[in-house]
């Protein structure tokens, strides 16, 4: 556990103790419907070894079947206590999913009556849905994994005592061990994935930095020295990379201890059991327990515990800790690039914080991309979508887009892309408004790939020329090589051979549209999740192909790598959207903040 884990601990442990201490009777309700479920665990096992000893092998093969009825009996009432336990669980989780939703609106109306930068708190939005819920969900997880562990394996260890003593010598220390070594890994695993984290975003910063600054490289001659930086850069990745995956080998291998020994120690302990007068129906009635309800609610606690735990820290947190301190507001700058943010009454530079020297632009020159106050709304009344939204993006730069669902992340595309109209402020691209101006000209300026890919019936080489006939043969070779698309073109029958859309999945039409975008003249290329459909190496592929290609990148992410990839991400908030990077939000964004926990988990 994290230091900062251990300080949201702390101070969510008192609300959480009166939380709980309110609810005796659901607790007590809830353990006894528990208890119901240890009590089948026990009976499960005990029925199967009283069935050989006493019915079978006695040469009684009605007792036998009786016993096996009684086993059958315990097994369908599970699906009684399952539903009494799931009428309990009710009982905790709905009140705590009232309460956060109380706490974030009071919240909302005290920063309102406040009467704070921004008016009304449009990231209760987020609070109320996205957030609320993953605490619900989170909770309940925890409750039933720890609870049906702890009552389960209570019944089924009580179980393999009555059915002898020697049994519990056999199996508990193969457990033991591979539960304690999952929990050692815990606390190492974590501090591997922040250093893994770490190493990638300062290779991502000095890969950044070196392209941006190739021609002073080269005229300077300072080349060589920037490639050791890159190549020792490069080392600690791939040792912080090896550090995590050894973690990870030894927590599969501590699942594999705690799931799979205990089968094979009884396995092997067979003669020696039946030398200490264990029976057969004990040595069945003890892997009736093993891999009927040990190992699974086992395996269960180590899949969730830390994923669900994560989680729930970090949303609690988010909506009972201490308001955020207001951020102060920026100097006014001397041009459209000025500003360390975006949002109301602001706009981020093309320059910020360690990473400036990637993008120091002449003033003179112009923004690729440039939103001057721009405000949105789907009604007269309704809350703005995004409300004196300020960007400033400069040419040549790679801007990531990330936020809630239905926070306004597609709005921003369309808007961009001249297919909305702002309900007040002005989007311009490369210097010009794209409000009200023909298809045509939009089409030289912007192209905006969407989620859903579109492929023609046509050839594979009309696909993807699409936006640019005048490709030569030899350009269409270099972009599928880019992309990765050979083997996809070649099971196709190359490039003058026809595409039948309906044949392609998903992330092989996405394929086609990225290759398609990388191959137009526009200066602009706007990816709404064009990437969602690609697996992560592949997305990978394509955005470094595309943030290479000349001109700017903007995409809506929905995977941390592509925020850390980027140059500049903006995190939209629903309150004030702000602008930077990757290390940077971190530090002063809590939404984004929570959003990398999320995708962490």
């Amino acid at each position: 556990m994290t230091s900062a884990e251990a300080g949201t601990l702390r101070r969510l442990a008192p609300p959480a103790r009166r939380f709980l201490a309110h609810r005796k009777g659901v607790l007590v309700r809830l353990a006894l419907w528990s208890l119901a479920e240890s009590g089948q665990a026990f009976l499960v096992g005990h029925a199967v070894a009283r069935s050989v000893d006493e019915g079978f092998l006695a040469g009684d093969p009605r007792r036998g079947l009786l016993w096996l009825g009684i086993a059958l009996v315990a097994v369908l009432s599970g699906a009684r206590v399952v539903r009494g336990v799931f009428a309990q669980l009710a009982g905790v989780t709905e009140p705590l999913r009232d309460g956060l939703v109380r706490r974030a609106v009071d919240r909302s109306m005290a920063g309102a009556a406040r009467g704070g930068p921004g008016g009304t708190d449009r990231a209760a939005v987020s609070r109320l849905t996205n957030q609320v819920e993953i605490a619900r969900d989170s909770f309940a997880g925890l409750v039933l994994t720890l609870r049906s562990f702890v009552f389960t394996a209570a019944g089924a260890l009580l179980g393999l005592l009555s059915l002898h003593p020697a049994l519990l010598v056999v199996v508990l220390p193969p457990l033991a061990a591979g539960l304690a070594l999952f929990l050692v890994t815990l606390r190492p695993m974590a501090a591997a994935q922040r250093r893994a984290l770490a190493a990638d975003e300062a290779l991502g910063d000095h890969a950044a930095r070196a392209r941006a600054a190739l021609r002073d490289l080269a005229a300077c001659g300072t080349g060589p020295g920037v490639e050791r930086s890159g190549a020792d850069l490069v080392a600690d990745a791939a040792a912080a990379a090896r550090t995590l995956a050894g973690w990870a080998a030894v927590r599969t291998a501590a699942l594999g201890v705690a799931g799979h020994l205990p089968v094979l120690a009884l396995l092997v302990a067979v003669e020696w059991l039946r030398g200490h007068g264990v029976s057969v129906g004990a040595l069945l009635g003890a892997f009736t327990y093993l891999v009927q309800s040990l190992l699974p609610a086992l395996h269960t606690l180590m899949t969730a515990l830390g994923a669900a735990g994560s989680r729930l820290l970090v949303v609690l947190d988010r909506i009972l800790g201490p308001e955020p301190e207001p951020e102060p507001e920026p100097e006014p700058g001397p041009g459209p690039g000025s500003g360390s943010g975006s949002g109301s009454g602001s706009r981020p530079s093309t320059a910020s914080g360690p990473r400036a020297a990637a993008f120091t632009v002449d003033t003179a020159a112009v923004p690729a991309l440039e939103l001057r106050a721009v405000t949105l709304s789907y009604g007269v009344r309704a809350e703005p979508v995004l409300d004196a939204l300020d960007l400033c993006v400069a040419p040549g730069e790679h801007l990531a887009v990330v936020g809630p669902s239905g926070i306004g992340k597609s709005t921003l595309t369309r808007l961009v892309a001249g297919t909305l109209a702002p309900s007040r402020g002005e989007v311009r691209v490369a210097g010009r408004p794209v409000t009200a101006r023909p298809a045509a000209e939009l089409a030289a300026l912007r192209v905006l790939v969407p989620q859903d890919a579109y492929v023609f019936s046509g050839t594979v080489g009309d696909n993807l020329a699409y936006l640019r006939t005048d490709a030569s043969r030899a350009e269409l070779d270099a972009a599928v090589g880019a992309f990765g698309l050979g083997p996809l073109v070649e099971r196709l029958g190359g490039l003058d051979a026809t595409v039948r859309p309906a044949e392609l999945s998903p992330g092989e039409r996405q394929l086609v549209a990225l290759v398609r975008a990388y191959l137009s003249p526009a200066p602009l290329l706007l990816l709404d999740e064009a990437t969602c459909h690609l697996d992560p190496a592949s997305e990978a592929r394509a955005e470094e192909a595309l943030a290479g290609r000349a001109g700017t990148l903007v995409v809506v992410a929905h995977r941390l790598s592509s925020a850390v990839r980027a140059d500049r991400t903006l995190v939209l908030d629903g309150v004030r959207a702000q602008c930077g990077t990757h290390a940077e939000l971190l530090g002063r964004s809590p939404l984004y903040r929570d959003l990398t926990g999320h995708w962490n988990s």
